[in-house]
């Protein structure tokens, strides 16, 4: 199998706060945030510490023998407690993170997505996996966060940047996070695992595979380039890098704020590196 990956921080002069790997046994992204300011008051490690360390934890458990779900709540208490004494890992402004895996064991495909990053698995020339019409790929996307924001944008839009209303308004936004009724990320309470997206598909039926962050997906699902099924042609064809490339000239083109943008690719029949 081959692995190919590419990434770009959204901000010059800032960490990128996206964290990609492989092992022989899968994929693992994981997209950081919670990097407002003033949160080095509650977490001095950081967004970017906090990705890397779950995203390291996350590899080093792939080869085991639990399902993915119980992988990433081992992943989330084992990171939370490298920093529970010496920060507020409750607090809503710490660190947290979106989380997609991909793992391939036995017969299966096996995947996972938490928060919104994408996780895509279809065949080459877009032929469709068994229970698939058309040739599109299997898209793993919890929307979730995505629904709830948009219906503040409107509430949001024309309050000042640093007023009381509109630091009231993300106070309302972020009591969702990890709660019933609202959305769901790695942060400090492994339960949240319980709430990702999971499932698997026949291995024989999967030739490529891939991982997003929400800055890559844009290419799809904000500036509507391509389809996913085209996305991953486009990977197959020109790799991760382009994809990213494509996303900046869109952003660049629509005036648009950047954000970091990872893609990691896997593809059947060659070797990995």
């Amino acid at each position: 199998m081959r692995v190919t990956m590419a990434t770009d921080a959204g901000h010059p002069g800032r960490a990128n706060e996206d964290f990609a790997g492989a092992v022989p046994a899968g994929l693992v992204l994981v997209d950081g945030a919670g990097g407002i300011a003033g949160a080095g008051e509650l977490c001095h490690h950081g967004v970017a510490w906090y990705a890397t360390r779950l995203g390291g934890a996350l590899l080093g458990a792939l080869a085991d023998d639990r399902g993915l779900p119980g992988v990433l709540a081992d992943g989330i208490a084992r990171v939370t407690a490298e920093h529970r004494d010496t920060c507020d890992v409750t607090h809503p402004s710490s660190p947290y993170a979106a989380v997609a895996m991909l793992r391939r064991t036995g017969g299966s495909v096996e995947h996972l997505v938490l928060g919104d990053a994408v996780a895509l698995v279809g065949r080459a020339g877009r032929e469709p996996l068994v229970g698939r019409a058309g040739g599109e790929p299997l898209v793993v996307h919890d929307a979730r966060e995505v629904v709830i924001a948009r219906g503040f944008e409107e509430r949001l839009r024309g309050v000042p940047e640093d007023s009381k209303e509109r630091r009231r308004l993300l106070r309302e936004l972020r009591a969702y996070r990890n709660a019933p009724g609202g959305y769901w990320v790695a942060k400090d309470d492994p339960r949240a695992a319980e709430e990702a997206i999971s499932g698997s598909s026949p291995a024989g039926e999967v030739t490529v595979a891939a991982l997003l962050s929400n800055g890559a997906s844009r290419i799809v699902d904000t500036f509507g380039l391509t389809g996913w099924g085209g996305l991953l042609e486009l990977l197959e064809a020109e790799g991760p890098a382009e994809v990213i490339r494509r996303v900046r000239e869109a952003e660049s083109r629509a005036g648009v704020a950047t954000d970091d943008a990872t893609v990691v690719c896997l593809r059947a029949g060659t070797e990995a590196r």
